[in-house]
């Protein structure tokens, strides 16, 4: 698989599986632009994808921010060639805690933020080019608490389903990769004081490889659903997560 020779996009890409997707995309040749919302972040990632790799802060929710991202990378790349809709995230909520708050700060990045990344990335596109969704096992199998962060991946899949018939024809291709547990500082962060140990073990149990996914498992997913040998495939939801979905 090379991506000699083209333009990536990676939103997210400042940390945990954003960033070692950029890493997979350069090692293969790729000029890779990331964003986030933490300038300094940006910066320390930006120095360690090295030389071909270019930062720009944009918050995914916000459109006015989306169109300054892309009026850069027209005026300097000049196009698109994969894009990689990585930005997201959520917490943990039981129902009868739920917020209003937490629903529309989750739902604005999680899905508004795909559609307009997605959308307003169009006119940079052209055949050949590939999108990329980041979504998750939480699409079918949520776990207790995460029902909102459940439902904005679940409807990530199917705008896909949608999308490949509103792109029929163009030469571009939509494809969700949905992680599993993945041992990023994100997901350490949000184990409840106590008892990480035992939900590690929990969730290591459910894998029939016996593992939590590493952000590597994720980016070389991606790198292949995203690559020209990925050319015939359009509109799947690939699970990587070491087969627990599957129960």
């Amino acid at each position: 698989m090379s991506f000699q020779g083209k333009v990536a996009l990676v939103t997210g890409g400042s940390s945990g599986i954003g960033l070692e997707i950029a890493k997979e995309l350069v090692s293969k040749g790729a000029k890779v632009v990331i964003t986030g919302r933490q300038q300094s972040k940006l910066d320390e990632a930006a120095r360690e994808l090295g030389p071909n790799a270019t930062a720009i802060r944009a918050d995914v929710s916000k459109l006015a921010e989306l169109d300054t991202l892309y009026a850069t990378i027209g005026s300097t790349l000049e196009r698109i060639d994969v894009l990689v809709a990585n930005a997201g995230g959520g917490e943990v909520l039981a129902l009868g805690a739920i917020t209003e708050e937490h629903y529309d700060r989750t739902f604005d990045t999680n899905v508004k933020g795909i559609v307009f990344t997605v959308q307003k990335a169009l006119p940079l596109m052209r055949a050949g080019g590939s999108i990329v969704l980041i979504g998750s096992t939480s699409s079918i199998n949520a776990p207790a608490g995460m029902s909102i962060y459940g439902a904005t991946k679940a409807a990530v899949r199917n705008l896909v389903r949608v999308w490949i018939q509103d792109l029929r024809g163009s030469g571009i291709r939509v494809n969700v990769v949905s992680p599993g547990p993945v041992r990023t500082q994100a997901f350490t962060d949000a184990l409840p004081p106590g008892q990480g140990e035992e939900i590690v073990g929990h969730l290591r149990a459910r894998s029939t490889v016996g593992r939590l996914g590493e952000p590597e498992d994720i980016a070389k997913a991606v790198a292949f659903v995203a690559s020209d040998a990925a050319g015939y495939i359009n509109g799947v939801e690939l699970f990587s997560d070491g087969g627990a979905s599957q129960f």
